[in-house]
């Protein structure tokens, strides 16, 4: 038995739909400029290259109905609404062909953003972590099992207290999941546990404290959260 210096800290978790089982959160990998409009209204040059991977850390995933609360140093929280890869099965260098292979199942989540913080770290060439790594900034939830199906197209929205602020299909993503996966699989050894959020639509906007926020994909649990202080 490994004696600690203090009790290590909980697994982040996910909730698994239809299940008592939950999903163990491992790392969690995101994907920037996937949705062409998004992209544009970005100021950003719409040709396809290689995607842009940022890490968020495991313990900033949130559940379904948690409130969550307006983090320190912005003035400009944003939410972005995404389809979220849960892997189940680990391995370097995938191909395209065999990578939902390794999909154990699919997340709405939620892709809070420090938009100031992001804009100055642009600015000057610097890292987005302050602006995408905070607590509390990875919002997931309930994964369907692939079991049930891959998905590759469908509706995916967000509102915020009943106002419509997002609204595509994943059809629209430049990148399919089986190549946003072969593609971060040459950067990381996937593993088990591994969520891969794979970027939003257009309309992306402001949050402030008292918010309700609703988001969903067709086939998937609609993600409820509200803003807190």
């Amino acid at each position: 038995m490994i004696d600690f210096a203090f009790p290590p800290p909980a697994t982040p978790s996910v909730a698994i739909a239809g299940s008592a089982q939950r999903f163990p959160v491992h790392r969690v990998y995101c994907v920037g400029r996937n949705y062409a409009e998004h992209v544009r209204e970005m100021g950003g040059d719409t040709a396809r290259e290689a995607p842009v991977f940022f890490t968020k850390p495991a313990d900033a995933v949130m559940a379904n109905d948690a409130a969550i609360p307006y983090p320190p140093r912005t003035s400009n929280l944003h939410h972005e609404i995404e389809l979220v890869i849960a892997i189940g099965r680990g391995g370097r260098d995938i191909h395209k062909d065999r990578a939902l292979e390794h999909v154990f199942g699919y997340a709405v989540g939620n892709d809070l953003t420090r938009r100031d913080l992001q804009a100055a770290a642009k600015q000057k060439g610097l890292p987005w972590d302050t602006s995408k790594g905070f607590d509390c900034s990875a919002p997931v939830g309930a994964i369907r099992p692939a079991s049930q199906g891959h998905l590759s197209r469908g509706r995916i929205w967000l509102t915020v207290n009943g106002q419509p602020r997002q609204e595509s299909d994943l059809a629209e993503m430049i990148w399919t999941v089986p190549e946003m996966l072969a593609e971060l699989s040459t950067l990381f050894e996937l593993k088990p546990g591994d969520l891969v959020f794979t970027g939003t639509p257009a309309g992306v906007g402001a949050l402030k404290p008292g918010d309700r926020i609703e988001g969903g994909i067709e086939e998937l649990e609609v993600l409820r959260n509200t803003i807190g202080a």
